[in-house]
């Protein structure tokens, strides 16, 4: 798949489109959990623990799923707590060779284990070299987008590693990225979210934003959510996009 400007959003949005495709934003908002980080090896957790690999995208499907439930009955829990809980919920019943907390505490550490996929260090330097401001906002925690990216060797390309958890609510609730925006002193309109995730995408247009989809599997934008500004396989194909 190669890099596709989208260029066909409908006459409401918010963000005018030239034909070159969207202007280009003073800040880019980077989600993390699998936008950056490539989550694939916590499958081996879940069998180091003898519990079946596949399992690992579900309970992160469960888990996001509980965020969002809180989120919308007006309550915040930590990713990382959400997350634990969740496993254990999950894990229940599995032929485990080891105790239920120990299984999960494997599981959890290996956050903090993970690397980026393989375009992301280039890409991110490819894009703080156009002059953008480059931060982070991820409904998990700051230290596991700080190991992350210092791991990498790009933390420095970061002006600041935000979490929901300090906003008081998970993205895609609006609160979440007005808060980002506020602490990096940007309108909407000057701001562009880039995440794989099309619930991502959604709520921040819906908050104001330009968005970038970083579409790596060559999948099908949900029609339900609204089409990001740009759609690109990489982050190199977005700073390509931007330039």
């Amino acid at each position: 798949m190669t890099g596709d400007v989208v260029t066909d959003l409908p006459p409401s949005s918010d963000h005018p489109v030239s034909p070159d495709g969207p202007r280009r934003p003073r800040l880019l908002v980077f989600d993390v959990n699998e936008t950056l980080s490539d989550m694939a090896p916590l499958s081996a957790r879940f069998e180091d623990v003898g519990a079946p690999p596949h399992l690992a995208k579900l309970w992160f499907a469960e888990l996001l799923r509980d965020g969002f439930a809180l989120t919308v009955c007006g309550e915040s829990e930590s990713f990382s707590t959400l997350g634990a809980e969740a496993l254990r919920v999950r894990l229940h019943g599995q032929p485990l060779d080891r105790p239920l907390d120990a299984a999960v505490d494997h599981v959890m550490h290996g956050f903090s284990e993970l690397a980026v996929h393989p375009d992301v260090v280039e890409g991110v330097r490819d894009l703080g070299e156009l002059g953008i401001r480059l931060v982070t906002l991820s409904n998990g925690s700051a230290s596991v987008a700080e190991a992350l990216l210092q791991g990498a060797g790009v933390r420095d390309r970061f002006e600041r590693l935000l979490t929901v958890e300090d906003a008081g609510v998970w993205k895609p609730a609006s609160r979440a990225y007005a808060y980002a925006l506020e602490e990096c002193g940007v309108e909407p309109m000057d701001a562009m979210l880039v995440a794989v995730h099309p619930w991502d995408i959604d709520g921040a247009r819906r908050a104001g934003l330009a968005t970038a989809w970083i579409d790596r599997s060559d999948g099908r934008h949900p029609s339900y959510f609204g089409a990001p500004d740009i759609r690109v396989a990489s982050l190199t194909e977005l700073a390509d996009a931007l330039r």
